[in-house]
């Protein structure tokens, strides 16, 4: 049975036509792989597959997944993204990093959740970060988080009585079953660029990651410091998360798996 590889252009010109073309007729291809999203099993002679090509700064790695899951493509990711997902794949993960920093060096605290809207749980991701966030090259004292991700296209929320719409552009990097990034447009064009990254994969639980999997997007709601912290249950984040907006201090997007 011929196998129902996809291969994108992006990923052929990456590792070539020869690399390709042994792919796509099953000479470099598993016979079976775990899916680098969903981790569960694949078999790319029974259904749709897609080749994805992480390259970090000195190294690459092939992986596969559902086509549902992930579509072919080409991610960048830091020398160290990459060899924690290679550690991941196999089965060392490590422990999560609770807090990581932005490019503009701010400490964002990222915390995954299940959040019920319309009868409907839905995957979520909650950026709070620990101290106010000033606007690139000022020098005020002022908080610009929310301001600031207005401009790209938040939503500010008073209630959360429907799912947030999508922000172009913007997508979230589940890889390997675990959370690497949330990556935004390329001022100059090109590849997604990392808004933040996981210093180490971000654990995610089996049902927030099956989630994630059904809807192909995951939510992402941003409070500037104090406005949520860091709740032991999703029954209190979701509380904080309505306090936070009917306060006028909760924006929100809905985000697409990476590449999608």
């Amino acid at each position: 049975m011929p196998r129902m590889l996809d291969v994108s252009d992006e990923v052929r010109a990456e590792i070539g036509d020869e690399e390709a073309a042994r792919l796509l007729a099953g000479e470099s291809a598993p016979g079976s792989y775990d899916c680098t999203s969903c981790r569960t099993p694949g078999d790319p002679e029974q259904e749709r597959t897609s080749t994805v090509l992480f390259i970090g700064d000195e190294t690459a790695v092939l992986a596969f997944a559902h086509a549902g899951c992930l579509p072919s493509q080409v991610v960048q990711v830091t020398e160290e993204q990459l060899q924690g997902a290679v550690r991941a794949i196999g089965g060392d993960t490590g422990e999560p990093a609770p807090t990581q920093a932005a490019p503009e060096q701010a400490v964002l605290g990222v915390t995954s959740g299940l959040v019920l809207i319309s009868g409907e749980l839905h995957p979520a991701l909650v950026v709070e970060p620990t101290a106010p966030v000033a606007r690139p090259g000022s020098s005020g004292t002022g908080d610009d988080f929310l301001p600031l991700l207005i401009e790209q296209g938040f939503m500010p929320l008073t209630e959360l009585s429907a799912v947030p719409p999508a922000l172009h552009g913007w997508s979230v990097l589940l890889a390997a079953g675990q959370l690497h990034a949330v990556l935004q447009p390329n001022p100059a064009g090109g590849r997604p660029v990392a808004w933040w990254q996981a210093h180490q994969p971000l654990q995610v639980t089996d049902g927030w990651r099956s989630a994630a999997n059904k809807h192909q997007r995951v939510l992402m709601f941003a409070a500037p410091v104090g406005s949520i912290g860091r709740q032991p249950r999703e029954d209190l984040l979701r509380d904080a998360l309505d306090k936070a907006a009917a306060n006028g201090k909760l924006v929100a997007a809905a985000l697409p798996l990476a590449g999608l």
